[in-house]
């Protein structure tokens, strides 16, 4: 954008909403987010071992940035020290992947290798430098660990980032990689033997952000009893390692299902005093029930697989508009990105009329499995495993997942036939049918064509509302329909871009979609903000707000409650592009910190096609920091429609123009 349209839109905004804006805000800070904790009902575990067992916890910490920016491997480090544990139960560390340690006893420039046992913590003899990121550090720490130390019940925890079953874990912020599923079930095999009745693990666990994923617990099956990892996002104080450490030192009888049900209870408190369990989970999953869940989910992806051949863009519509509905995890907007993981609980309880013969067994197989759980208030749909669906629908990180030992076979099938409009050959024996038999895309083509619905017609009621209809064939290329929003400033040609919303009423059968415009729009402490819809379900709504916070580049992570009718503002979460991964740290706004909100604007004149970010205005964290649907004031507003395709293509309506003049609507179509 040319430096004179930027000053505009920089000058305009606050004038043009009529809103307060500056630095005299006053200061403040926020409440505490209300959430609630759900687990297993009348869930009770036995001891499974005797008294005097030993254990021993293996301790794979990479410290990334989460350490070098914010030292919180060291503070977990010391949580660990505050336990008091027996002498046979103990703890051994590896450490590297940080550029620098807020500690004195590890060292960049190598591996650090220590133990801590009822006497304190020992230094151990350092390793050369390697990448954390590598299979092959991985296995030469298990290698170690075996060769050095006996134990009855092993755990192995993994400290750092995570990315979800595509991505992996464990972001080495020296040498730039992570580690992948496969990577770690070769590091694992190549020191142990898989035994499905007598694992080497009794828990291998994620104190790392999306990793309670079906791939990661097929992954493990065979080398571990229990998984524990959560779906989501994990808010930056991670697991409470205080109180599980001294929870099994007071009990080291207890199997692996009681201990991750305190590693469950402990995080959550953790998580409560840190004013980030709004939006938390962490599951503890049985790995002897896999072959059942594996059936199962197989069986839902080979269904998926007959039914898509009968239509395939019906389908795939009514299949994404299910994938929509469910809880997913990350993030997947085009705002924060995707990981592409979704609840298989709630996708499959939202696809039964879909897909009557395998949805129930897929419910019933994952509730066997997963043990316990807890979740926040504003995770309470997820019956605790994830799985890939591609929200994205781009070939990039779908051939990462096609890549992935532990991925389902008919779900690889299913999600290329979206992808590219063709089925593999292979997958006829699945379905025991004849693969010509099926329809295929033409060329590179896809299913899903919507250069018709570009600069699509708006109509307009005899209320004045738009409206859009829609030919049977094109809703069937359809699994979503947002609104987006821009402000006009006449004056000097510019448009402000405010973001999309999914308040749209849809009739799907009549291909309906009418606006729901009120002339209102989300706002920041009176502030006009960019928004996208991160979810939209029955009791809650999850928003992502773009700023800088203190100059950082972060999202603004917001729920609306609908049991309270009231919007609750769960933290700000950093933009890292240098890590390619979520950010765990979900900051907490307190008084005094300086907010700018970022808006994306265009000229409205000349050749410009594309939105520029822009910084637009910037005010100080108060008392009463509110986030609200507001008025947005008179002036001339530009709305349109977005079509969404189950492969996250989108086409543009043409656009109607919003006039708000002493708080009265007035729609007109444009020339």
């Amino acid at each position: 954008m040319p430096a004179k349209i930027l000053t505009v839109v920089l000058i305009a905004v606050g004038s043009l909403f009529g809103l307060m804006g500056g630095d005299d805000t006053p200061a403040g800070t926020l409440p505490p987010t209300t959430a609630s904790t759900t687990s297993k009902p009348n869930v009770e575990f036995a001891d499974a071992y005797n008294a005097d067992d030993t254990w021993l916890i293996y301790w794979y910490i990479c410290g990334s940035n989460l350490e070098s920016e914010y030292g919180s491997a060291t503070k977990d480090i010391n949580e660990m020290l505050n336990a008091k544990i027996p002498d046979n139960v103990k703890v051994l560390i590896q450490s590297g992947g940080a550029k620098n340690w807020k500690n004195a006893f590890m060292n960049a420039n190598q591996i650090n290798r220590c133990l801590y046992d009822s006497t304190g913590i020992h230094e151990l003899a350092p390793a050369p430098n390697a990448d954390m990121g590598s299979p092959d550090t991985l296995a030469s720490f298990l290698r170690f660990g075996e060769e050095n130390y006996d134990a009855d019940h092993k755990v192995f925890i993994f400290w750092d980032h995570g990315g979800g079953s595509v991505f992996g874990v464990c972001h080495d912020e020296q040498f730039g990689n992570m580690m992948s599923l496969n990577g770690i079930r070769d590091a694992f095999t190549s020191v142990y033997d898989a035994d499905e009745k007598n694992p080497p693990f009794e828990i291998v666990g994620f104190d790392t952000c999306l990793m309670a994923t079906y791939e990661t617990a097929n992954n493990l099956y065979g080398l571990a009893r229990y998984l524990v990892a959560s779906e989501e996002v994990e808010p930056g104080n991670g697991w409470e390692y205080t109180g599980l450490l001294t929870a099994l030192g007071n009990n080291p009888a207890m199997g692996g299902g009681e201990l991750g049900s305190i590693i469950c209870d402990t995080y959550y408190a953790g998580c409560e005093q840190a004013w980030s369990e709004g939006a938390v989970t962490l599951s503890v999953i049985d790995l002897s029930k896999m072959p059942t869940l594996k059936a199962a989910y197989e069986n839902f992806g080979i269904e998926s697989l007959q039914q898509s051949v009968q239509n395939p863009k019906r389908f795939f519509a009514r299949l994404g508009r299910s994938a929509h509905r469910s809880e997913n995890y990350g993030g997947n907007t085009r705002e924060k990105g995707y990981y592409d993981m979704i609840d298989l609980g709630d996708l499959a309880q939202n696809s039964m009329d879909l897909l009557p013969a395998s949805s129930g067994n897929l419910i019933n197989a994952i509730d066997d499995a997963v043990v316990y759980k807890i979740n926040g208030r504003y995770r309470d749909r997820g019956a605790g495993i994830s799985g890939f669906y591609p929200y994205d629908g781009g070939e990039q990180i779908f051939r990462m997942y096609n890549n992935v030992y532990a991925a389902p076979q008919p779900h690889k099938y299913l999600y290329h036939y979206l992808i590219y409009g063709q089925m593999p050959a292979e997958a006829a024996a699945l379905m025991d049918a004849d693969v010509s038999t099926i329809p295929q895309a033409v060329g590179e083509e896809t299913f899903f064509s919507i250069d018709d619905l570009e600069d699509l017609k708006i109509q307009l009621d005899k209320k004045n509302n738009a409206f859009v209809q829609l030919t049977a064939d094109q809703a069937e290329n359809l699994s979503s329909i947002r609104c987006n929003l821009a402000y006009v400033d006449t004056e000097s040609n510019v448009a402000l871009y405010l973001g999309s919303d999914t308040s749209v009423e849809v009739d799907w059968e009549k291909g309906l979609a009418r606006d729901q415009f009120d002339g209102t729009w989300l706002m920041l402490d009176e502030h006009p903000v960019y928004v996208e819809v991160a979810a939209e379900y029955d009791d809650y709504d999850l928003y992502s707000v773009p700023i800088k916070l203190n100059g950082r580049r972060c999202n603004l992570e917001i729920a609306y409650d609908y049991n309270k009718q009231e919007y609750q503002i769960l933290g700000a979460r950093p933009l890292n592009e240098n890590v390619g991964v979520v950010d765990k740290h979900l900051i907490k706004i307190e008084r005094g910190d300086r907010i700018t909100t970022l808006h994306y604007g265009i000229s409205t004149e000349g050749d410009d096609e594309d939105f520029t970010e822009v910084e637009v205005e910037t005010f100080t964290a108060g008392d009463t920091l509110k986030f609200a649907e507001e008025e947005l004031g008179d002036g001339e507003y530009l709305y349109c429609f977005e079509f969404v395709t189950p492969n996250n293509e989108s086409a543009m309506s043409e656009f109607v123009n919003f006039t708000i003049r002493g708080g009265e609507i007035y729609t007109t179509q444009l020339d």
